[in-house]
């Protein structure tokens, strides 16, 4: 079975541009190939091997943006509770050791980005935070230990 890939309805519209973008990539790379060829003897053409791997790549690129559109399922916020933590929702936590206070949103992994307040579900923080609500103490196991936060706010 594939692996379900969730994310929000923006998030499912810039993998499916990513995807067209890529698929304009074909006929470039197509016509590189085709114009390295053209230089002769392929054994020493550095530029057709060059040509072959970016086509590889792309093919690959596509096949992986293709597997994520067909297996994506997109999150209705209105169905998003806030008694405990889910995907969609805002959490606002706390470091138990140094009272440090953080706030983002669990989203997909293709949506994740840590500099702008989106924590990916599937990262250690995130996957404690699952299923608990406000006010509880939980336990994140990161590369440097374990970690306690207090779950202060729960919002969307």
């Amino acid at each position: 079975m594939a692996e379900v890939h969730y994310m929000t309805q923006e998030g499912l519209d810039k993998l499916k541009k990513d995807l067209a973008d890529a698929l304009a990539q074909r006929p470039v790379i197509s016509a590189a190939i085709a114009e390295a060829r053209e230089k002769g003897d392929l054994s020493e053409n550095a530029e057709y091997d060059a040509a072959r791997d970016a086509q590889g790549l792309l093919e690959l690129k596509i096949a992986k943006l293709k597997n994520m559109v067909a297996n994506a399922k997109v999150l209705d916020e209105s169905q998003v509770g806030t008694d405990k933590v889910q995907m969609l929702n805002k959490v606002k936590i706390e470091n138990v050791a140094n009272r440090q206070v953080m706030e983002f949103t669990i989203v997909g992994e293709t949506e994740a980005d840590f500099a702008h307040g989106k924590l990916a579900a599937t990262t250690p923080i995130a996957k404690a935070l699952l299923g608990h609500g406000k006010g509880d103490i939980v336990e994140a196991k990161v590369p440097s230990g374990v970690i306690k936060f207090k779950i202060i706010d729960i919002t969307l």
